[in-house]
């Protein structure tokens, strides 16, 4: 009898233990932002997600120039983020496969009221074409985030090699969105924010927006599995399963209903064809 209990025990210990490990095995790891973790979204989201489909996500977030640098070693099995060429390089390198819309939301330019180089309701571009000729005070991130590559971007856009025309003027932080809507308060200076961030800062002093609505500040979202042929640990069922979830109406209707002081953050535009 001793040993037929013994190996009846086991018995119930090994299957304890598949069913712990399958349990264990019912999470995801996901690669993201700073941002997108720092808006609220996926405190909101990830919760939804979990009570549908019983599966955990953990968070990675990091600044938008090292997102990738996980996933490009196999340490996570699903990537979103919002900037689309290295998203687009991540997976025509056979590291993601098929990149796919999820949402947006926007940037905005913040001034102070009274407005000094003149650019309330400009478009981005004359907007900061006069913030540089005029010498007016600009703040920038300065660490090589996705907003701080996005402002990189626009004075391209505006004609402008910052590099060189930069001046005393132009003030880099080295830091987060906060601080330098801090430090743009200080200075009576302009700043590009994403509309979270300015929504989130309370202490804004004489600050505005002066710029908005502009379809180059358009900040789109995508979402990508990294390729279980390539990294045979990935959890391809699982993770494909956030990504249908998140493009689906349902994951889209939930993006729409998280809000901050009332205001939506982030605007459903899923593409499930890829692109």
């Amino acid at each position: 009898m001793s040993r037929l209990f013994v190996v009846f025990a086991l018995l119930c210990g090994l299957a304890g233990g598949v069913a712990a490990s399958s349990a264990e095995d019912r999470s995801i790891v996901l690669a993201t932002t700073t941002a997108t973790q720092e808006s609220g979204l996926l405190d909101y989201l990830l919760p939804i997600f979990r009570d549908k489909t019983g599966i955990e996500v953990t968070v990675i977030a990091r600044r938008a120039d090292a997102v990738l640098d996980g996933p490009r070693r196999g340490e996570a099995d699903v990537v979103l983020m919002h900037a689309r060429p290295q998203e687009e390089k991540f997976v025509a390198d056979g590291f993601g496969v098929k990149r796919l819309d999820v949402m947006y939301n926007d940037y905005l330019l913040i001034g102070p009221k009274s407005d000094p180089a003149g650019v309330k309701g400009k478009d981005i571009a004359t907007a900061l074409k006069a913030i540089e000729a005029k010498g007016a005070p600009f703040v920038t991130r300065g660490d090589r985030s996705g907003t701080h590559a996005a402002e990189l971007a626009l004075w391209i856009v505006a004609g402008i090699d910052i590099a060189a025309a930069k001046g005393a003027w132009y003030r880099e932080v080295g830091q987060g969105m906060a601080s330098a809507l801090d430090a743009a308060r200080a200075a009576n200076g302009y700043v590009l924010s994403d509309r979270g961030s300015w929504i989130a800062f309370r202490d804004r002093g004489d600050l505005d927006i002066v710029v908005e609505g502009d379809r180059r500040l358009l900040n789109q979202y995508g979402v990508m599995l990294v390729n279980p042929g390539k990294f045979p640990d990935v959890k391809k069922d699982l993770a494909q399963t956030f990504i249908d979830w998140l493009t689906s109406p349902e994951g889209q209707t939930a993006i729409a209903g998280y809000k901050v002081d009332g205001q939506q953050l982030f605007f459903p535009n899923a593409d499930r064809s890829g692109g």
